[in-house]
């Protein structure tokens, strides 16, 4: 189930039985059982990271195990934090040596600017109260448009150097936004990850809390997704993933926040919107989905129609971001429990006793 909180029974049997089919594939696939390979397996088998996955598959494809150097490589490119903050203090760096730079040049500027104007007052106190020559008129104007001269070529370099630096600064700022959007985002189906979703859910509930907005939820959860990635392949199955973030992008607009926040599970938030208009959205994603055929890539062979459920829960006076996802979720397992491909408002009465063990 895909709440916030942890310690619920179905998360619990969730975990042991990701557990035990990560111990199935380290002992299949696996050259030794460290706490790495477990980690490394783990993730894969929990589908927390899409791109880790493909790497697996791709490696075991190869030579039909992952080697201890293999494991390390994963660990280190996929599960490390040490990595991402190695990154985020090099960009960090990169900005704080372009700002010295900026800052050089900005003292340059002054500094010249000061010493023109220097140069100015001194020619002033010539001119002022002197007979002048023609002889000395024409020194004080060389003197002058020398001055200036040196001020202008001076000021052509420093604007150089500005316009270079806004260059890096520019490049800089598009690294670090496409890093951020990378960070937000699922890579399998380009929505937002779970912990986008679980930011946009708490910015939900703090803003609509405030205005005295309507606001709603959507849960889905594609149906017996398990047996079907047992029967066609994971990659198959990743097609089935991609297909419902085209459905949810295709069909919700506007100031919505879409998430793939679990490895089949999803999730709409709609600021501004009340249960009617959601559970309306809702069954539009649900009869799109339904409508589509799914064709196996390699072989052009049918594979028959996608159904999804759905759960519609919305914004009460006291919620919660978790209250709110956790109604949300017992809404999309009582529409499984019901007969699937269908969507459950949280208008029904649900309590913990109509939740199946269902998938």
């Amino acid at each position: 189930m895909g709440g916030l909180s942890d310690g619920n029974d179905g998360d619990r049997e969730r975990s042991f039985a990701l557990a035990q089919r990560a111990n199935e594939l380290m002992r299949d696939y696996g050259s030794s059982a460290t706490p790495r390979a477990y980690s490394v397996w783990y993730s894969y088998v929990s589908g927390a990271q899409p791109l880790l996955n493909d790497a697996v598959k791709r490696l075991t494809m190869q030579s039909g195990i992952l080697s201890d150097a293999d494991i390390d490589s994963l660990y280190e490119t996929y599960l490390d934090s040490r990595r991402l903050s190695a990154e985020a203090e090099r960009m960090s760096t990169n900005v704080l040596a372009e700002i010295e730079g900026i800052m050089e040049v900005i003292g340059l500027s002054l500094g010249s600017s000061a010493q023109y104007g220097a140069s100015l007052k001194a020619l002033s106190k010539d001119l002022d109260g002197v007979e002048l020559t023609r002889a000395r008129t024409r020194e004080i104007v060389a003197a002058l448009v020398a001055t200036t001269r040196e001020v202008a070529a001076n000021n052509q370099a420093l604007e150089a150097r500005m316009r270079e630096s806004r260059s890096e600064i520019e490049t800089l700022r598009e690294t670090l936004e496409a890093t951020r959007i990378e960070s937000l985002t699922d890579t399998l189906t380009g929505l937002a990850n779970r912990k986008h979703f679980e930011d946009s859910l708490q910015r939900l509930v703090e803003g609509a809390a405030a205005g005295a907005t309507p606001a709603s939820l959507i849960v889905i959860d594609v149906d017996f997704f398990k047996r079907f990635n047992d029967l066609y392949g994971h990659l198959t199955g990743d097609q089935v993933l991609r297909l419902v973030a085209i459905v949810m992008r295709e069909h919700v607009k506007g100031r919505a926040t879409l998430a793939r926040f679990g490895g089949e599970e999803f999730g709409i938030i709609l600021p501004d919107t009340d249960r009617t208009a959601a559970f309306a959205i809702a069954e539009q994603v649900r009869g799109s989905v339904m409508g589509r055929e799914l064709v196996k890539r390699s072989t052009g062979e049918s594979l028959g129609k996608v159904t999804i459920s759905l759960g519609v829960a919305a914004l009460q006076p006291g919620d919660t971001p978790i209250s709110l996802l956790e109604r949300a979720d017992r809404c999309m397992f009582m529409a499984k429990r019901n007969g699937r491909n269908r969507t459950v408002d949280d208008t029904t009465a649900l309590t913990e006793a109509d939740l199946p063990n269902v998938a």
